[in-house]
């Protein structure tokens, strides 16, 4: 029997009897659907995609319209996963009523559960505004991929006083605004316990430690599909970069060699239906 669907509350209960909440992204619904049918209980649907499925060099090229296509093919894929929306860079930057409608699109058109946002505290008032629309939202603490520029790089947050104290105030801010969990991204683990353990909601690590009330892993790097630059904090659990590699180069030589296809792989017609055509048309020169 197909478990229902997650929701706010059940990620909560999750939290409140210390089971650990699974968490991954996706961006196109095979994956969505491999992701779902194994059991892990939330996926993101990342502005990660615009490195990991479009090539640019960071997260900043992300689009609304990227984003909303991406989602709704994830959220079509999910009948236990929740699904959130990662809104881009630009979609709630500038005022609440272009941050509610950026997450009202989601909601409307992508179909997703919750939208999340590097919120500072001077995005606050933004989240309770989509809040108070009645959608779900995830908060982001520590390292934001969309400040990468005034940051000077992605580093780490939280290893100094200023930092830490960032840390948690707007990790405090967040809940009091009504999110219903946060990200902890590349935090040290003793200060992603200690937030943890003040809060009453859940907390995902994506390079925060064990601490937390979940973990998260952009897919790709979890699948190891690429073999150039991967987090410290991630795990590579395969090695599809290399697998594909052999792949298309057998399919390749398989191909150049006449090995593929083989009769199995084709269609056949009867003799006589041949010998109408040939009969039609003439022989072959």
């Amino acid at each position: 029997m197909t478990q229902k669907k997650h929701t706010v509350r059940t990620i909560q209960a999750m939290r409140d009897k210390g089971e650990t909440i699974t968490m991954l992204t996706a961006y196109d619904y095979p994956t969505a659907k491999q992701i779902n049918d194994a059991g892990i209980d939330m996926i993101l649907v990342g502005d990660s995609c615009a490195m990991v499925v479009h090539g640019h060099p960071n997260t900043l090229t992300a689009t609304m319209d990227m984003m909303v296509l991406h989602c709704g093919s994830v959220a079509r894929a999910c009948d236990r996963t929740m699904v959130v929306a990662d809104m881009p860079f630009g979609s709630f930057q500038y005022s609440i009523e272009d941050t509610m409608k950026n997450a009202a699109r989601f909601v409307t058109e992508a179909k997703v559960d919750a939208v999340k946002f590097e919120a500072t505290p001077n995005h606050i008032e933004k989240t309770k505004a989509i809040v108070e629309m009645g959608i779900a939202v995830v908060g982001h603490v520590g390292l934001h991929p969309q400040a990468v520029g005034a940051l000077g790089g992605l580093t780490a947050q939280g290893k100094t006083v200023d930092t830490a104290r960032k840390v948690v105030t707007e990790a405090l801010a967040l809940q009091d605004a009504g999110a219903f969990a946060i990200i902890f991204e590349a935090v040290p683990a003793e200060l992603s316990a200690y937030v943890t353990q003040k809060l009453a909601i859940p907390t995902i690590s994506i390079g925060g430690g064990p601490g937390c009330s979940g973990q998260l892993l952009v897919t790709p790097d979890v699948l190891g599909m690429f073999d150039a630059f991967t987090p410290s904090f991630a795990k590579k659990y395969q090695d599809f970069n290399g697998l594909m590699k052999q792949t298309f180069a057998q399919y390749r030589d398989e191909v150049k060699q006449g090995v593929f296809p083989a009769d199995e792989h084709c269609y056949q017609m009867s003799a006589e239906v041949m010998a109408a055509i040939k009969a039609e048309f003439g022989q072959v020169a």
